[in-house]
């Protein structure tokens, strides 16, 4: 189902099966390119025995953190647009759990499965900034979450010595090229109470 302003609409079968192709094909190259790059993994390893870890990053950084270790299950969320569908289907294939929803569609209902995901033993992956920015400036969904299951926030962002970026894309999307050095650079782990919006921004600038 993919919602239009306040209509929700339900795609024709023709539009399902294209949607399910084209996100075999992209999870098939993703999982293909992510072999050929060289992984560095800088900051502090997550303490897993602690707890349920919320990773937070930028919008556009989110392909090259495909390529980090998932020892246990990673939520994510995905709005209810017809971009979210499609990527649904591709995290989906990538081994990813999916909520839907999005702070202007569905996004008390998907944060409250994300939630409970998180309390039945799974970490969690939030673009802090999205679904449609703007560019660079948290929006509280990530605290929230950390707050209700006592998870810890880790920082993360992405460098790549080569990478394709759209620039006309509102998150300048970036997607590292073949046999790139990605460099995951992870911040501490910091609890809720000890964290706001802007010291989340300002983590993750300087990260």
């Amino acid at each position: 189902m993919i919602t239009r302003g306040a209509r929700t609409v339900s795609p024709s079968a023709d539009l399902v099966v294209v949607r399910i192709v084209l996100a075999f094909l992209a999870a098939a190259f993703v999982r293909l390119l992510r072999l050929t790059w060289r992984l560095e993994l800088a900051g502090p390893e997550p303490d897993y025995g602690a707890g349920p870890i919320i990773f937070c990053f930028w919008h556009g950084d989110q392909a090259g953190l495909l390529a980090h270790p998932r020892p246990r299950p990673v939520v994510v969320m995905s709005s209810l647009s017809a971009d979210g569908e499609l990527q649904t289907h591709i995290l989906s294939r990538l081994g990813f759990i999916v909520t839907r929803g999005s702070s202007s569609h569905g996004g008390v209902a998907g944060l409250k499965t994300l939630i409970r995901k998180i309390e039945n033993g799974a970490d969690a992956a939030f673009a802090v900034d999205g679904p449609r920015g703007p560019f660079h400036k948290a929006k509280p969904g990530a605290i929230t979450a950390a707050r209700e299951t006592g998870a810890v926030i880790v920082p993360i962002v992405t460098h790549a010595s080569r990478a394709w970026v759209f620039e006309k894309a509102w998150d300048k999307y970036s997607l590292p090229k073949p046999f790139a050095r990605v460099k995951l650079v992870r911040g501490r782990g910091i609890r809720a109470q000890d964290i706001n919006l802007r010291m989340l921004e300002e983590t993750l600038e300087i990260l």
